[in-house]
């Protein structure tokens, strides 16, 4: 989340005339798009397989209908959406570190960008929408976009990445302390429970076991046991570095090499320089992120400042360029997490550091 998405205090939704005018918004909303003509409906009118309830992040989540105006506001839900075939039920997306994964261009481009960053909560409800998704648990809560309370008050279902919540601590700043290791099962789990929301199922078993198929083929034969990794996500003055649990933990398990900072366990710490230089890891992945809203995003800007920095310029993996380069999407928990191991283990290869 952290460096992903940074906190940025946006107005939550308050009013006593907007509340009102956005309930009778929502309700009509509601009642318009309970069904269609073409949809199979059970005696009861209601679409058929639905209601569908989902469990998630500790809380009961029941999608009525088929969602027809989702409005996802990480890039990483809205990936998932695009690639189960969803853009023509999505509404709008908003908040990207990065262009869209490969393959996604065109079904991207017929969707609404209402924000590069988090929109506010009126951006959001502007939309109409009858489904919010969202990365991070921050990003529905108080100095986000908006609580997820608000939206269930106007009959808006939300859906926040498990990732986020599966043996994590959000409740203390920065972007939580893992207290176990994330593993792929928690991405498949959104892709099967988003495919369940829009009625889509067999898509979301499709995409799980391409991605299943894409880990497997990637880390084939490779023993990368032995090499440091460190991973870079942003910030040159005090930068984020990845722990060990997260989605860098992920992919460093599935490739047998060593996270450089993997003794701690909050997500993605902030580490001064000298402490990084001492530890010289083999490897330096770096996030080539789009975004500007913290010092040094592109790879390009990281690596000028690695070769220059005084401190950093020694590292033996600075010396021999021992950089791979990745989206921002890749280190998270996201479908791209795959994408993230495919390049890493190609470059482990390339530099002689795995069988």
């Amino acid at each position: 989340m952290g460096p992903e998405t940074p906190r940025y205090p946006v107005p939550p939704i308050s009013g006593p005339a907007r509340s009102a005018a956005l309930l009778t918004a929502a309700l009509l909303l509601l009642a318009a798009c309970g069904g269609s003509p073409s949809e199979k409906t059970d005696a009861a009118g209601r679409a058929d397989g639905y209601p569908v309830t989902l469990k998630n992040c500790g809380r009961t989540v029941t999608v009525d209908a088929p969602p027809r105006r989702a409005v996802s506001v990480d890039q990483g839900t809205t990936e998932i959406l695009l690639s189960l075939g969803l853009q023509d039920r999505m509404a709008a997306t908003a908040t990207w570190t990065d262009p869209v994964m490969k393959g996604l261009e065109k079904a991207n481009a017929g969707v609404k960008r209402i924000a590069d960053n988090r929109p506010s909560s009126e951006k959001v409800l502007d939309q109409e929408p009858d489904f919010v998704t969202a990365d991070f648990e921050s990003t529905l809560a108080k100095g986000g976009v908006a609580p997820r309370e608000q939206f269930e008050k106007l009959g808006v279902p939300t859906y926040v990445s498990p990732a986020d919540c599966t043996a994590k601590d959000n409740t203390q700043d920065g972007d939580g302390v893992r207290t176990g290791a994330l593993t792929m099962d928690s991405v498949y789990a959104e892709v099967r429970d988003l495919a369940r929301a829009f009625g889509v199922p067999e898509r979301g078993e499709k995409l799980v076991a391409e991605l299943r198929t894409r880990i497997r083929e990637a880390t084939d034969g490779i023993d990368a046991s032995g090499t440091s990794v460190l991973y870079w996500f942003a910030n040159s003055e005090s930068p984020y570095l990845a722990g060990c649990c997260g989605a860098p933990g992920i992919i460093t398990r599935e490739l047998g090499a060593k996270n450089a900072f993997d003794d701690t366990h909050d997500e993605w710490p902030q580490i001064n320089w000298e402490t990084v230089a001492d530890r010289d890891p083999d490897v330096l992945v770096i996030g080539d992120l789009t975004r500007k809203s913290q010092t040094a995003e592109s790879a390009a800007g990281k690596i000028a400042f690695l070769e220059s920095n005084p401190v950093t310029r020694k590292m033996d993996a600075v010396r021999h360029k021992r950089y791979v380069l990745l989206s921002g999407q890749a280190m998270n928990p996201t479908i791209r997490t795959v994408e993230g191991l495919e390049q890493l283990a190609a470059g482990l290869r390339e530099f002689g550091l795995a069988g």
